[in-house]
């Protein structure tokens, strides 16, 4: 099965389970997206991997005009039924993969991408189409889970979150971030990172793991170095900490 197509099996399954996740529906991450959306005076503005939309809604709140992009048409329609009951305008939805953006060039003043491209196939490939269809003086935020720089701890989280999600890809680590954002032409980041509090239970329930791999993740964790277990802060019942970051940046002219 294409990656393309088991993440939008995985997502589309659990669709409302997003729209519903304290995890997602939450956060300062929301507040300051909600901001820069409001800074930039009625932005035009793309939800890139949209999920259960909260990103997209945050800058609606902001006043921009969203079009909230996925892969999984189920969860494009949670967004649409949740714009509409929170009555809000100018949102859109449309149906795609990052990696191929059905846009004109330079048309998207803000670009955001929320909990999104650890999934995604080519990030390399979808930051170059980010770039080709936000205008010259637009902003774009990464808002996604990331990998420790050691190695050590960068294997375990992958681990995990693969047994839990097989659609899974990576969780980059900030200066993968740095490289690969510098080879789409844009400029160095401004970075925040913080840690979010995972809850083991409704973690593999939002995913609908299966027994087998929920059991796997707890040997997992329970043999893990002490290193890995101490930075994670692996709880007794499995819940643990994730790494996350905000990157925020702006293109810079291609030579």
């Amino acid at each position: 099965m294409k990656q393309s197509t088991l993440a939008a099996e995985q997502f589309g399954a659990t669709a409302h389970a997003y729209l519903n996740s304290s995890v997602h529906a939450g956060g300062a991450d929301l507040q300051h997206l909600t901001a820069v959306s409001r800074s930039l005076g009625h932005p035009t503005a793309l939800d890139l991997g949209c999920g259960a939309g909260h990103a997209a809604f945050a800058m609606a709140n902001g006043g921009a005009q969203v079009t909230a992009y996925d892969l999984s048409s189920e969860m494009l329609a949670v967004v649409d039924a949740e714009g509409q009951r929170r009555g809000i305008q100018g949102l859109q939805t449309q149906q795609g993969v990052a990696e191929h953006l059905p846009f004109a060039d330079s048309i998207f003043d803000l670009v955001a991408t929320r909990f999104s491209a650890h999934h995604w196939t080519d990030v390399s490939a979808a930051l170059a189409e980010v770039r080709r269809v936000l205008r010259a003086d637009g902003t774009l935020v990464v808002i996604d889970a990331i990998a420790p720089e050691s190695p050590l701890l960068d294997t375990v989280v992958q681990t995990v979150e693969i047994l839990r999600d097989a659609s899974h890809v990576r969780d980059y680590r900030v200066s993968e971030w740095r490289a690969m954002l510098k080879a789409a032409h844009f400029a160095a980041p401004e970075v925040d990172t913080w840690v979010l509090p995972m809850e083991f239970a409704t973690w593999v329930a939002r995913m609908r793991t299966s027994e087998v791999r929920v059991h796997a993740i707890r040997d997992v964790w329970a043999r893990a170095a002490q290193e890995a277990r101490r930075h994670f802060r692996v709880q007794p019942d499995g819940s643990f900490h994730l790494d996350v970051a905000w990157m925020q940046t702006r293109p810079w002219a291609k030579n």
